[in-house]
């Protein structure tokens, strides 16, 4: 897990759906004002699993403003706040 500029990422590699539910979930629950934006990497060479389970599973979540999904499949944002 690395924090840059209020951007928290981490790497989903290698989790099942379990593991990165539980993941998730700590980082929502640690997220501090700083954090404005969570970036979770699952890839998308070895199936769309993760991905379509963190879509389906944090839209309507209440701490997440929206999700922002990236061009090639890889990465979604969690968007917890606008950025000022």
């Amino acid at each position: 897990m690395r924090e840059h500029s209020g951007i928290l990422t981490v790497d989903l590699h290698g989790k099942n759906v379990y593991q990165a539910r539980v993941t998730v979930d700590a980082l929502l629950r640690r997220a501090g004002g700083g954090v404005y934006r969570i970036r979770l990497i699952h890839g998308h060479h070895g199936g769309t699993a993760l991905r379509d389970f963190l879509r389906q599973e944090y839209a309507g979540h209440p701490k997440v403003r929206r999700l922002i999904l990236s061009p090639d499949g890889g990465t979604t944002d969690l968007v917890l706040r606008a950025f000022c």
